[in-house]
């Protein structure tokens, strides 16, 4: 799909993470999305080293020209909470990026969602990655916002799955349960009745339910070693993104070690990230080099062409975040929850919904931030969220590595 007719126009909101910038290199990669913004919460990480992340990994993909706007730094009444444990203390991992070009959006987040809404009602999908907060105090702007979309999707939620921050809850909603739960009762039953607040209105479909991705289905998609080595295959290099023979393997402290062949190991990383020396260019094959290193960015400064700067980018990050599962979860590998509901907003066939009545808790002394779900309709409520009950996790993955593949393969020629 290459028509401009045929793309989904998407906003993304996000408190970019390791997973949140999988499913931006996704969006990206993917020629049935229109990437018209993405909006910034604070969450994984704090709000400005969101911004930084979500602007370093767009022009990483090859999109400065995306619009990126700063949000609210702190939920709406709670005090915040990041997750350096999961995502490392900058949110991308082992993974060094170069310092952000482009400039930050002059809007405010939740005024870019309302304005963008206003000015293609009907048009645009959101698709939320992170705690709720921005697109509450968007809704509480404008209350016309369920009827300006074509559609919310959700990353979020817990709702017949054990939780991942407490034993009932999801961390997107507990950061802000007060946020998801404006959301859930704002895009409710009703929200699709009568005209939305714009002269160009009449145009725009009424919205359905958002559609809730929880856990239930993202942690079904399990990104393994074996799918990064899939991907870096298809961008046409190693795993660790090296190319032509030159392996850079990038140590927990982020030192850096370079050999030019199977004969010439290089010598191990300087705890400064400097590249340790194997030799002067013998004909056993193996470089000796001169220069400082500091993680990843050090390994593109240093060996330039020879590593693919996306694929080496997942490396490093997603070797962070499998290390964490490994620990908390018993696999080594990494549930991608929010590239799979951003794939799932561009084909909606990827999972299987059912209409549910969902409510937030705010007051357990257990279970605040748990996203109450009844599943046999005993409060006699009408549904307010098409929850995902089975995603089809393999065809996701298969299309994750196509795209995501194809994408570093394109960027690593032009370079």
């Amino acid at each position: 799909m290459s028509e401009a007719a045929d793309r989904t126009p998407i906003l993304v909101d996000c408190d970019t993470g390791i997973d949140d910038s999988l499913a931006l290199l996704y969006a990206v990669a993917s020629q049935d999305c229109e990437l018209v913004a993405v909006t910034c919460t604070a969450g994984n990480v704090d709000a400005r080293q969101v911004a930084e992340n979500t602007r370093a990994v767009l022009e990483l993909a090859g999109r400065p020209d995306v619009e990126v706007a700063l949000g609210r730094k702190t939920p709406l009444v709670r005090a915040l909470v990041t997750t350096p444990e999961t995502h490392g203390p900058r949110g991308i991992g082992y993974a060094e990026l170069p310092p952000a070009t482009m400039p930050l959006s002059p809007r405010f987040s939740p005024d870019l969602i309302v304005g963008e809404a206003r000015r293609r009602p009907g048009e645009l999908t959101l698709v939320t990655l992170a705690p709720l907060t921005n697109v509450a105090l968007a809704v509480l702007r404008e209350p016309e916002l369920p009827r300006l979309l074509r559609r919310l999707v959700v990353m979020g939620g817990s709702y017949r799955s054990p939780g991942n921050t407490a034993p009932t809850t999801e961390w997107n909603v507990s950061v802000d349960p007060e946020a998801a739960r404006i959301v859930f009762e704002a895009f409710g039953p009703g929200a699709a009745e009568g005209p939305a607040s714009t002269e160009s209105s009449a145009a725009a479909p009424p919205s359905a339910r958002p559609l809730a991705l929880g856990l239930d289905v993202t942690e079904r998609a399990k990104m393994l070693p074996e799918h990064l080595a899939a991907l870096a295959s298809r961008a046409g290099c190693e795993a660790d993104g090296s190319i032509g023979g030159i392996s850079v393997t990038l140590g927990v402290s982020g030192s850096l070690g370079v050999s030019g062949g199977p004969g010439g190991p290089g010598g191990p990383g300087g705890p400064d990230g400097s590249i340790g020396a194997a030799g002067s260019g013998g004909p056993d094959g193996s470089i000796g080099a001169a220069g400082s290193g500091g993680g990843a960015l050090g390994a593109y400064a240093s060996v330039g062409s020879s590593v693919n700067p996306i694929v080496r980018y997942l490396a490093d990050a997603l070797r962070f975040y499998m290390e964490f599962h490994s620990r908390y979860d018993g696999f080594y590998g990494a549930f991608i929850h929010d590239p799979l509901a951003l794939a799932t907003a561009l084909d909606p066939t990827l999972v299987r919904t059912e209409p549910l009545t969902v409510d937030v808790e705010l007051g357990g002394r257990l279970t605040t931030g748990e996203t109450v779900t009844d599943w046999r309709r005993v409060w006699g409520r009408p549904p307010n969220v098409d929850v995902a009950v089975e995603a089809d996790s393999a065809r996701f993955m298969a299309r994750f590595i196509e795209r995501v593949g194809d994408l570093a393969a394109r960027r690593a020629s032009r370079r």
